[in-house]
């Protein structure tokens, strides 16, 4: 990748300014045209290094409920639990990880009974405990990756989560008519033009009630960004691992802050456990190598005094698709 590439490729994942020509805007950034950045921005997604450009919500803030799963699946049944989990609209994530636990998936629905409900579905049908582990706090939920800079530096600013991303929100924020539309259609691949929010307009909304809207879902916290996903595997993050601590609850917070300040950490939360399974403080962590990852986790655990961990590297990605939220 070229230097202005690499530089166009965070400032997608930084999000498209909300705005009618949000290209003309990054190309001002960049000091070239807005004819380039679309071209770029075309080749990037055609290469597949940029997955797909769309708005990144916020389910939280939807009164959606959500839960990570860990499941010990044995090698007979592997192909056909997997198919069956990935088959679940609420499934976005699912992963292969070198460990007992080796499946592991993201589950969402209207309420924590769904949820229930569903795994027990799964385990009465293979025989197999399918583990929820809900968050508690999160510290970090920012999954960007800084192409551009090649630093070495562990350490980085992490700004404070609002209150509207946190996991203890009950109830949805109310959207109108207008929002409920334009959110829905916002969950789609954009196309990459000099005006990618026109196709939200209609008789009705003009450009400037489009972007008005869009603010209001930012502002309401029901939107992240609206933003490129990189596929960080062939932008050269190749080590991915799961790290999970166990660590004494009147140091959670405190150990969260830091293990979320480590550069290689996109996501950082506080977990609940469950019986075999003491570990409360996860995070998701992604480097140029699986050593390069390992040197840090020793480092921060052994100056934490953090002795009871587990590691859980990506063998496989299964599913890594949004899930699709309706709001009709």
């Amino acid at each position: 990748m070229t230097k202005l590439q690499k530089r166009l490729c965070n400032a997608l994942q930084k999000g498209l300014p909300i705005c009618p020509r949000s290209f003309a805007e990054i190309a001002k950034d960049l000091n070239t045209s807005e004819e380039y950045v679309l071209e770029q921005t075309r080749k990037l997604k055609s290469a597949g290094i940029i997955r797909r450009i769309g708005a990144i919500l916020n389910y939280r803030a939807l009164g959606i409920k959500s839960t990570l799963v860990a499941a010990h699946v044995p090698q007979k049944n592997l192909q056909e639990v997997v198919k069956s989990v990935n088959s679940l609209e609420g499934v976005s994530h699912n992963y292969l990880r070198t460990h007992y636990y080796n499946l592991w998936f993201t589950l969402q629905a209207q309420t924590a009974e769904q949820i229930n409900s569903v795994l027990a579905g799964l385990s009465g049908r293979f025989g197999i405990d399918f583990h929820s582990l809900p968050v508690q706090r999160i510290f970090k939920l920012d999954v960007r990756f800084d192409i551009e800079s090649d630093s070495e530096t562990l350490l980085q600013d992490v700004e404070e989560v609002p209150p509207c991303f946190l996991a203890k929100a009950r109830r949805g924020v109310e959207l109108d008519e207008n929002q409920k539309s334009i959110l829905s259609k916002l969950q789609d691949d954009l196309d990459v033009t000099a005006e990618p929010f026109a196709f939200l307009c209609s008789q009705v909304l003009g450009a400037a009630d489009v972007v008005r809207i869009i603010t209001q879902l930012s502002n309401k916290g029901v939107i992240r960004r609206v933003a490129g996903v990189v596929d960080h595997r062939k932008l050269g993050f190749t080590g991915n691992v799961l790290f999970a601590g166990e660590v004494p609850q009147n140091r959670v917070i405190e150990m969260g802050k830091k293990l979320a300040r480590l550069r290689i950490v996109t996501h950082c939360c506080e977990r609940k456990t469950f019986e075999g399974w003491p570990y409360n403080l996860f995070a998701m962590m992604h480097g140029k190598s699986i050593d390069r990852i390992q040197r840090v986790i020793n480092k921060f655990t052994e100056a934490e005094g953090i002795s009871s961990f587990q590691l859980l590297p990506t063998a496989a990605e299964l599913k890594k698709q949004p899930v699709k939220h309706k709001f009709y």
